[in-house]
């Protein structure tokens, strides 16, 4: 691997190890606050909406400077939010500012791999990110309901020295070519350049697949994420702080499956491991027959498994594709967009049903056959497309 690819792999767990306690140590704030059930799932929207807004906008910021200086700014952003929520600003509020953060950090994150490695390393690279994003989303949500079980506020501080500590690293990442730099800084040249970015990227035929699934497969992750919690409430009996352990155990999984698609998987072949998806949603639907802990466990675990094995190979293939056609940053600009909007709609929808009262189990079913149709819609279509090109 490049010099400086292991500084920035510190530096991203840190990163996201925090990103992940916040979440946690935010819910605990809000059942402090006595808030409404529905906030917690709104909770993530408020992060999620920067994603969208700022679309047009991060691709050029991330292309337009070392990404190393841009992940060390976005540190400093989430770490304001973090002051902000210690200063009395409401959790919804202070979390949003977060998201700003994040949004402006996920270009750089994601748009460096391409601009250190070559194309032959990006499934290995990747699968390095998604290992240590996966340690953060086993550690962060145990971490975050720990140290903010008593005191949230404690918590959320701590969490700030975090985002300090991941900037120190930011700053020591090496200094890479600037790629594809904006030409102009004018609102309207952002927008229409962003736009040109988007439909590029939605007409480009391995580019449109990967688009699809990834935009799926976070709504979805985001939203189980959730539902995982009611859930283990509801059916096992747990409270937040054991029901992480269930959130871990999936994140594990996705962090064999990602192993496993950088062993098996080359980038040629990415689109093949559709098919783990449709499985996926099936296995997601026989959570509603789980009565016990430990089959919770293992039901989780091999979700996380196929998710992971095709999540992987599929990221890769949109950088690349990405890298190809636009730059790193302008690509997962476009990712980040329509991936957020995936988890704007599914969380708004997961939302709205538990305003309604809506038992788990049938949320699950739902869900899960969403997740499973969807998939083999888009399979197909590939197929279809793949075979007339062929013609």
């Amino acid at each position: 691997m490049a010099k400086g690819f292991y500084t920035f792999l510190i530096a991203q767990f840190l990163s996201a190890i925090a990103d992940n306690a916040l979440l946690f140590a935010c819910i605990a704030l809000l059942s402090t606050l006595n808030a409404p059930e529905w906030h917690v799932p709104f909770l993530k929207e408020t992060f999620v909406v920067s994603y969208i807004i700022l679309a047009p906008f991060v691709g050029s910021f991330a292309d337009a400077l070392p990404k190393g200086r841009v992940m060390f700014i976005s540190n400093g952003i989430k770490f304001f939010g973090c002051v902000l929520a210690l200063l009395g600003v409401p959790p919804l509020f202070a979390y949003a500012i977060v998201g700003i953060g994040a949004a402006a950090y996920s270009p750089a994150k994601y748009g460096i791999l391409t601009e250190m490695l070559p194309s032959n390393q990006l499934i290995k690279a990747n699968a390095w990110v998604e290992g240590t994003t996966v340690s953060a989303i086993i550690l962060g949500p145990v971490l975050g309901s720990t140290i903010a079980a008593d005191n949230p506020y404690f918590g959320i501080a701590i969490i700030a020295v975090v985002y300090l500590l991941a900037a120190f690293f930011n700053h020591f990442i090496p200094k890479v070519p600037i790629d594809h730099k904006v030409a102009q800084r004018s609102l309207t040249f952002l927008i229409r350049d962003f736009w040109h970015a988007f439909t590029t990227l939605w007409k480009d035929t391995q580019g449109q697949v990967a688009l699809a699934v990834t935009t799926l497969f976070w709504g979805a992750g985001a939203t189980l994420q959730f539902v995982i919690l009611q859930w283990a409430k509801e059916v096992l009996g747990m409270d937040q702080q054991a029901a992480t352990v269930l959130i871990a155990i999936l994140a594990i999984g996705i962090a064999v499956g990602s192993v496993g698609a950088s062993m098996f998987v080359k980038l040629e072949e990415a689109v093949k491991v559709l098919p783990s998806g449709i499985l996926m949603g099936f296995l997601v639907v026989s959570m509603i027959f789980v009565e016990t802990r430990e089959v919770a466990a293992v039901v989780l675990f091999c979700i996380g498994v196929l998710a992971g094995y095709f999540l992987v190979p599929l990221n890769s293939l949109l950088q690349h594709r990405g890298h190809i056609l636009l730059g790193a940053g302008h690509s997962i600009a476009v990712q980040n967009f329509n991936e957020n909007i995936g988890i704007l709609l599914l969380l708004g929808i997961y939302t709205f049903m538990v305003h309604q009262n809506l038992p788990i189990n049938f949320i699950i079913i739902i869900f899960g056959i969403f997740v499973s149709v969807s998939m083999a819609v888009i399979y197909q279509l590939y197929l279809k497309h793949t075979r007339a090109n062929a013609a």
